[in-house]
């Protein structure tokens, strides 16, 4: 993947396929940034201006403005989007 890429979890607390996704990402040594959508409604807004919806897990990966989404909750897609990512040293980020 591109240096300039990069892969965004949006996520809340308590969401067991928000902690799926990111099992997903940590066990493929993944990086990724991590926003929480906590207490947050502005947050919900951008996704829901972005892709329509107010829910997690959203997984983000792209750059320069230009980025696929993961919006369901099929974790096969999500598998197919993570094997198409490499990514050197894993950082995690809290938002």
């Amino acid at each position: 993947m591109p240096s300039n890429q990069k892969v965004i979890l949006w996520s809340k607390t308590g969401c067991h396929h928000c902690a799926q996704a990111k099992s997903l990402l940590d066990s493929n040594n993944i990086a990724y940034e991590n926003i929480s959508v906590d207490n947050n409604d502005a947050l919900r807004d951008v996704l829901e201006i972005k892709y329509g919806i107010r829910f997690v897990p959203v997984v983000e990966v792209g750059g320069a403005g230009k980025f696929e989404a993961w919006t369901d909750l099929d974790l096969e897609h999500l598998q197919t989007l993570v094997g198409a990512v490499n990514v050197g040293q894993r950082f995690k980020h809290n938002v």
